[in-house]
């Protein structure tokens, strides 16, 4: 996948094949990829929630867990995320694609 003249190697649903390149421009990127454009402070803060836990677990947050600790309501996320939590949110997060994402 290429952006903004930057190629990136990513697996047949767009997610990171490495996800320990990702950084902050990556996610602002594929953002751009996704037709979100600009990520605002709720954007960051469900990207950095999810980038954390995956960090810390090694899975992707339950949905329940991203709208109690954010505050974001769920049809906010999917207003913030078009493609959805696990394939917009997740991706952006430069996480593997999540189990049970299809």
């Amino acid at each position: 996948m290429e952006v903004d003249g930057k190629e990136f190697k990513v697996d047949g649903d767009g997610f990171l094949q490495d996800p320990y390149i990702w950084n902050e421009e990556v996610a602002a990127l594929f953002a751009k990829f996704d037709g979100i454009g600009e990520l605002t402070e709720k954007h960051w803060a469900i990207v950095k929630f999810i980038r954390k836990n995956w960090e810390d677990t090694g899975m992707a947050p339950m949905i329940r867990s991203i709208c109690q600790t954010t505050g974001v309501k769920l049809k906010d996320i999917y207003q913030l995320f078009p493609l959805g939590p696990a394939r917009g949110a997740c991706r952006i997060a430069g996480l593997p694609k999540p189990d049970g994402c299809v």
